[in-house]
């Protein structure tokens, strides 16, 4: 059977399978997720998820947050309809947009949306970019938020040395066994990915090389507020 091609972030083959297949293949998904939602104040008003995927984070910001809205940006027609779909079932529908569009495209200005978030999120997206191009992502989230805004964001890091790499493929395999199922089976139903847009396949970074990123785009004050061997919730104030 021909492996389906699919763009960077979407993962798996049918996205359908994406919510349960993704807390397989990533240990701690729930809560990684959570430590992002913790770390935004319940008095946000607006916020902005880059990549929003099918909507898990968008949820969870929804409900920690009862005042906010999210606007949620993602390249891909069917994550976006998948996101639309689950949070018209909910009680937040009326406080999510979501927007066909590249994030790539409003680091550089030539998608536009406007200014004045109180937190910018994102998971599972940004490590697609370059370093490069993840710099420009940076100073433009940082100029988007409002004063004493946050940024987190929630990705797999590179390792720094070969031994860690070991150590954070065990760590996978095991989650997995402990899911009664193998990294094999669940990757089975990934797709092949492609370049589109900016994104392309994995492009990590050492967690230090995104904090020192960070500061460079402007944030004064850098935190990692949660990491699980190979992935980590990383982001700033303004």
């Amino acid at each position: 059977m021909k492996e389906k091609t699919i763009y960077p972030g979407e993962v798996f083959a049918t996205t359908a399978d994406f919510d349960a297949n993704i807390r397989q293949l990533l240990p701690r998904y729930d809560e990684m997720l959570e430590a992002i939602a913790l770390g935004v104040s319940p008095h946000a008003q607006r916020i902005l998820d880059l990549g929003c995927g099918t909507g898990e984070l968008s949820l969870k910001l929804l409900k920690r947050c009862p005042n906010a809205q999210v606007v949620a940006l993602d390249y891909s027609p069917r994550m976006i309809e998948f996101a639309q779909s689950k949070l018209k079932a909910t009680e937040y529908a009326q406080r999510w947009t979501g927007i066909e569009g590249d994030f790539g495209d409003w680091a550089n200005h030539q998608l536009v949306l406007e200014d004045g978030f109180d937190a910018c999120v994102s998971s599972l997206a940004i490590h697609h970019l370059t370093d490069q191009s993840k710099g420009q992502l940076f100073a433009r989230i940082r100029e988007s938020l409002n004063l004493g805004g946050v940024f987190w964001n929630a990705d797999p890091v590179l390792p720094e040395s070969p031994a860690l790499s070991d150590v954070y493929q065990s760590i996978r395999e095991q989650w997995a066994a402990q899911q009664g199922t193998n990294l094999a089976k669940v990757r089975a139903k990934t797709g092949k990915s492609t370049p589109y847009g900016h994104s392309q396949p994995d492009q990590l970074a050492t967690l230090d090389t995104h904090l020192q990123m960070l500061k460079t785009a402007g944030f004064a004050t850098v935190a990692v507020p949660w990491k699980y061997y190979g992935l980590a919730v990383f982001g700033g104030f303004a």
